[in-house]
């Protein structure tokens, strides 16, 4: 494995707490080389894991894309225990590490190469060769709509070098191709899998699960992989269940109806932090609640009125309201303990007299209310919109609500016809480091920029900072890069929310993973019931 150069001694803090017989571990929350997220770890001595048992999972969004794999149904299928990808990135150890590749090695400036694991089997009896996996990353590279974390822009191509060799080309320079192929979107399937019009990942992965059955837009069903290379897998099978509520999460994982329940809203913790055999598992995550506007046009084209919002808002009160102590005050686009944020970086507080000379300098007239998308999928982000209406009514910005599922939102929002939306982003769901996050979101070109902010300036830094190496020269341009975000108020960064899952108390050795990968693992176990 190549080396890590520039290793960093900041670290985030974890937070887990809950109440079971299981026995709740700490894991320290490392960075990458240096720097990365974990979560709670729930195993017993005490209990015994019953191989016939199943388990049953709450999570919080549905396939999409007829399991695409370049798509976000490959969260799904990676949470599920059947998608898996020839790096992984380990939260624990806070790096990469192997997973169906053993090695790889930067071979010249623009190729690197990765040795497949020996005897792996798709769940359908084929081999994993290189040219299968070839076969599956090209066809994610070559998507009408490729992964942000694996696209042309950044990837020119894959061949198998011999049967157990991968080569990745890269058209620059490009030092986090590990990292890359540590993301979900770059799964393997078999062949197989993609014979007919859509991807078929039932029985082509490689994972300790497959898919055996559905439920459209409700429901997954799996069975144990009994032939799985990573050794015995400890439940008979499982069902992932798609329910987009936060509060009927909640109470199904209190009622039993499941056993695990990924992304508990902040209103139902104190509940469920009281109920007999569940535990609630939290961490800090790299996500954080953002009010995006429209930097594209009026009002919001000026930054001015961009920063007179943000002078409007009491943050701190809104953290302790709504989120009820469980996130705190953002302090920018990066969370403050995070190795790439300013080492300054404080939360702004509520200045209303300011605001109202920002307004002023930006020449406001209200003429027409602006509006807020709340999407429902974030059940607390009702009342954080009524929050922040309150606020901007305060300083004379009239503002209307409206409730809509992301996936309606989201077209007139890429599009820019919009004013703001409240919405949360992971920093580190593209790839295990943030040059996704600020590639997609903020560059002139990128594909998921809500906020249409566009500049020079700040594209030059981002390209700079991808072909960097060295990972404390490259968090200073991280750093360089969000301090020119908050300068430009580009949106209004609100508060930095906590993982929060909850399962039930004969839930055996369920690591929570921050960045909502992996749930259904071989070591996965139920006690009996």
């Amino acid at each position: 494995m190549p080396s890590r150069s520039g290793m960093h001694s900041r670290r985030f803090t974890l937070r887990t707490r809950g109440r079971s017989t299981a026995a709740l571990g700490l894991a320290s929350l490392l960075v990458l080389s240096g720097c990365g997220l974990s979560g709670g770890q729930s195993a017993s001595t005490e209990q015994v894991a019953d191989t016939n048992e199943r388990i049953v999972v709450d999570n919080f969004r549905a396939p999409v894309a007829n399991w695409a794999p370049e798509s976000d149904a490959a969260y799904i299928l990676s949470l599920s225990g059947c998608l898996e990808t020839l790096t992984k990135y380990d939260s624990a150890q806070g790096k990469v590490v192997p997973f169906l590749a053993t090695e790889w090695k930067q071979t010249s400036p623009l190729e690197w190469d990765f040795t497949l694991r020996e005897g792996v089997k798709f769940q359908d009896g084929t081999e994993l060769t290189a040219e299968a996996v070839a076969g599956s990353l090209n066809h994610v590279l070559k998507a009408k709509v490729p992964a942000r974390a694996f696209s042309p822009s950044v990837v020119s191509g894959v061949q198998a070098i011999d049967a157990k060799t991968v080569r990745v080309t890269t058209p620059v320079e490009n030092p986090l191709v590990p990292f890359r192929l540590a993301s979900v979107n770059t799964g393997v399937l078999a062949p197989a899998a993609y014979a007919g019009a859509t991807v078929d990942p039932f029985g082509h992965c490689t994972g300790p699960f497959t898919p055996v059955s559905e439920k459209a837009k409700q429901s997954l069903t799996l069975d144990r992989n009994e032939n799985y290379w990573g050794g015995e897998v400890q439940l008979a099978g499982g069902e992932v269940r798609f329910i987009t509520n936060g509060a009927t999460r909640a109470a199904q994982v209190q009622t039993g109806e499941a056993d695990i329940s990924l992304s508990i809203p902040a209103s139902a913790l104190s509940t469920l932090e009281n109920a007999p055999e569940v535990s609630v598992l939290k961490a800090d995550s790299p996500r954080t609640a953002t009010l995006y506007m429209n930097n594209g046009r009026a009002p919001f084209n000026n930054v001015d009125f961009r920063k007179a919002l943000r002078s409007a808002l009491d943050l701190e009160a809104l953290a302790a309201s709504v989120y009820e102590g469980a996130a705190l005050p953002a302090a920018g686009p990066y969370a403050p303990s995070e190795p790439w944020a300013a080492s300054d970086a404080s939360s702004p507080k509520q200045n209303v007299e300011e605001a109202k000379k920002l307004l002023a300098a930006a020449g406001y007239t209200p003429d027409k209310p602006l509006e807020i998308i709340a999407i429902v999928e974030r059940a607390e982000f009702a009342d954080v919109a009524t929050v922040v209406q309150d606020n901007l009514k305060n300083i004379g910005v009239p503002v209307v609500i409206q409730a809509k599922e992301y996936a309606s939102a989201e077209p007139d929002v890429l599009a820019g016809n919009y004013d703001m939306i409240l919405s949360q982003r992971n920093r580190l769901i593209d790839i295990a480091d943030p040059i996704g996050f600020l590639t997609a979101d903020y560059t002139c070109k990128g594909t998921y920029n809500l906020s249409h902010f566009c500049d020079e300036e700040y594209d030059s830094i981002i390209t700079e900072a991808a072909r960097t190496s060295n990972s404390e020269e490259r968090y200073k341009l991280y750093a360089k890069a969000g301090q020119l975000l908050n300068d430009q108020a580009v949106n209004l960064w609100l508060v930095n929310e906590q993982a929060t899952d909850a399962i039930r108390s004969n839930v055996m050795f369920y690591v929570q993973d921050p960045l909502s990968r992996y749930v259904l693992t071989a070591q996965t176990a139920k006690s009996g019931s």
